[in-house]
């Protein structure tokens, strides 16, 4: 069995067993959508939910958040962590979305990039989440669960892993693959303790890699 052939039996795997996905990120506005995943970094999407209410009831808009002074925003969003660079980060992005795009998120993955803040993951979850466009979103259970299934050969970066697997995940599956290796790597394939290979809908799939 081939790589591409294996992605394609594990996606079609995943999908029944994790039907429905979504962002675990809470929003209803693409710039929320923004600002939670640069809160999210080392910190719990959980924590993020609860603390952007505090900061989207004091600061309900682009505007109002991209005028609110550095130190007022770092005050709330401190329980997340590295509360100093997020707080300037989400200050200079409202502020270019402000500026430079009336207010809007772009839906162009260069141009996203450009803004403060927003690396790779960021705007492929985006571009996924809510443009609807092909995505694929390497984060930490992405990139833990990919190697151990035998798709991407002890790799670990980041872009390099998403480049992997671009030539694996047909453009369409992409975005919803990713949401369903969080769902089963929190579920299944846990990092923490030994994954559960008794339960997993995959494990005759998977090389097995590490455990």
């Amino acid at each position: 069995m081939t790589k591409k052939q294996r992605a394609a039996a594990i996606i079609g795997r995943l999908k029944t067993e994790y039907p429905d996905v979504d962002c675990t990120l809470e929003y209803d506005q693409a710039w929320k959508l923004l600002v939670s995943v640069r809160l999210a970094a080392q910190c719990t999407d959980a924590r993020v939910n609860v603390v952007v209410q505090d900061l989207y009831a004091k600061y309900p808009d682009v505007n109002a958040l991209a005028d609110a002074p550095v130190e007022k925003i770092e005050k709330i969003v401190h329980p997340c962590g590295l509360g100093p660079s997020k707080a300037r980060d989400i200050s200079a992005c409202m502020k270019r979305l402000r500026d430079d795009f009336g207010g809007n998120v772009p839906d162009d993955f260069d141009t996203l990039l450009s803004l403060p803040g927003v690396g790779r993951k960021s705007a492929n979850l985006i571009m996924g989440d809510v443009f609807k466009k092909p995505a694929i979103v390497t984060d930490t259970h992405c990139i833990r669960l990919v190697n151990r299934f035998g798709l991407v050969d002890g790799e670990k970066d980041p872009k390099k892993v998403e480049m992997a697997l671009w030539k694996l995940i047909p453009p369409e599956e992409g975005n919803d693959f990713c949401h369903r290796l969080v769902e089963h790597g929190r579920a299944v394939c846990t990092a923490r303790t030994k994954p559960y290979c008794d339960r997993c809908c995959v494990s005759d799939l998977c090389k097995k890699v590490g455990v």
